[in-house]
């Protein structure tokens, strides 16, 4: 069965895990990168009150980053780190509500 092995060039790093298919996929690999980092600035920020406007920002810019790469992803790898940074996110969007909004009121 010679169409079973693969002998393609071996990549390393966070996008050949993410990319399982052995396409590149550049859109969507950013999409999950600004949905992770967006969704680590929530969490972090929402322990503090005083960063509301930050919080619920970032953790809707977050959830629409996810949501929008969840819509085009190709693989699983992939929206599995989707879908746990747009929950991150929508967490830090929750308390960055619950403490001021978008606007800081």
């Amino acid at each position: 069965m010679a169409q079973a092995v693969h002998r393609g060039r071996k990549r390393n790093g966070i996008t050949a895990v993410l990319n399982s298919d052995g396409r590149a996929h550049p859109l969507v690999n950013g999409l999950v990168a600004a949905t992770a980092v967006l969704a680590l600035i929530a969490v972090v920020t929402a322990f503090f009150p005083g960063l509301s406007l930050i919080t619920s920002w970032a953790g809707l810019l977050g959830v629409v980053a996810g949501g929008w790469g969840q819509m085009i992803s190709a693989t699983t790898e992939e929206r599995f780190v989707l879908v746990v940074g747009m929950g991150a996110a929508a967490l830090g969007l929750f308390f960055g509500m619950w403490n001021g909004g978008l606007f800081g009121t």
